[in-house]
């Protein structure tokens, strides 16, 4: 008897441990107009970009993305790059940030063209400081670039969601249910009814 009370007392106390552990990570969820976290990781060029030599200067709009070179991903990433033009008119950077490596996003800029940054965020720490899920384990995703195969892994998969941080550093927009296709055009829509405020 005393075994079986041991083991719902544990029981017990493991649940209130997870429950409580939920409470914090639900606590430390960004929220609209919530300060922006300051991050740093390395850009598609194996420079650090530091989002403290960005935020103030424009709108930042930051994308989380699963992976290079798959079909939702490239849609989204070729989406931003077609609609760079306005997007720089109305005083907006973008930045791409998945699991993937320097060499990856190399990879991924190059065969699609893309005008913006990429950051390699491969131990999820800059998903982390957004709060955005991580999933660990190693992945590959094989793609021809060039006429060559190439394999591109990657240590972590984030999930899809879109921020924005206005140019006091504050977060105006937090999209956790991204249509890939269609974000940029939302960005461009969202930024016109930021600045019409």
């Amino acid at each position: 008897m005393n075994q079986i009370a041991r083991f719902f007392s544990v029981a017990a106390a493991v649940v209130g441990l997870c429950v409580s552990v939920g409470l914090a990570r639900a606590a430390d969820e960004l929220k609209l107009g919530d300060p922006a976290p300051n991050f740093q990781a390395q850009d598609d060029s194996g420079k650090d970009w530091k989002s403290s030599e960005h935020v103030g200067k424009k709108v930042i709009v930051v994308y989380f993305y699963p992976a290079d070179m798959t079909g939702g991903c490239t849609k989204q990433a070729c989406g931003f790059r077609d609609d760079m033009k306005s997007l720089g008119e109305k005083g907006v950077e973008v930045v791409g940030v998945s699991g993937d490596s320097v060499k990856n996003h190399q990879l991924f800029k190059k065969a699609h063209e893309l005008n913006f940054s990429l950051l390699a965020d491969t131990n999820g720490k800059v998903a982390e400081a957004f709060g955005v899920p991580v999933t660990p384990g190693e992945k590959t995703v094989k793609a021809v670039i060039d006429g060559k195969e190439e394999s591109l892994i990657r240590t972590v998969t984030t999930a899809r969601w879109t921020f924005v941080i206005d140019k006091s550093g504050k977060i105006a927009s937090i999209n956790k249910m991204v249509k890939a296709a269609e974000d940029s055009k939302a960005i461009i829509e969202l930024v016109g009814s930021l600045s019409a405020k």
